[in-house]
């Protein structure tokens, strides 16, 4: 099985690639569109900040190369927000591939929401195996409002939606990657989408 990376220059990608590596699979790490058409499935990391984050994309047409993908792709973390209609990180217009906005938690509460907290509401072969209420690892200051392809929700200051599904594309605020069994699991399951 081939699976590509997204390569713009986003933090992680080690951590992830061990993770596949666990599972069997060499995960290798590129910007080249032949490359990643040809890939039997496609990870969309994100560590950083979203306006930055879409300017490398758009310098490597990614931006529009992304959308066109007809394999699964998982977007993770700052990659599943870039997959949104917009995010107020940076005032940036995402990808558009799901019709949701991305927000900032208020102040009211320590942010990032750092740590482990739980997924509810799963409902996708994403999920399979995967408990109602299993933690997974999650690092982040803005989140997916709730909307009708949400997939799984969280709460921290309020319900939010942490995993999305879209035909081919999927999303995951949390990272698997740090998720111990639960995500290791989730990883599996989309390698046998």
């Amino acid at each position: 099985m081939r699976l590509s990376i997204l390569d713009y220059g986003a933090g992680n990608i080690k951590s992830i690639q061990f993770a596949f590596q666990r599972l069997g699979y060499n995960a290798v790490l590129t910007d080249h569109p032949d490359e990643i058409l040809n890939s039997d499935k496609v990870i969309f990391p994100g560590v950083g900040e979203a306006s930055s984050a879409m300017k490398k994309l758009k310098q490597s047409g990614l931006d529009t190369l992304i959308p066109q993908l007809k394999q699964p792709v998982l977007g993770i973390c700052l990659g599943m927000q870039l997959m949104c209609k917009h995010t107020e990180e940076g005032d940036t217009d995402g990808l558009g591939i799901f019709d949701v906005n991305v927000k900032r938690f208020s102040n009211q509460v320590k942010v990032p929401q750092m740590g482990w907290n739980t997924i509810t509401n799963l409902k996708s072969d994403l999920f399979k195996g995967i408990k109602e209420k299993e933690y997974m690892y999650l690092v982040h200051s803005y989140y997916a409002e709730q909307c009708e392809e949400a997939i799984a929700t969280s709460h921290y200051e309020l319900e939010y939606t942490s995993a999305l599904e879209n035909n081919n594309f999927y999303g995951v605020q949390f990272h698997p990657e740090k998720s111990s069994r639960a995500g290791e699991q989730l990883l599996k399951n989309f390698l046998e989408l």
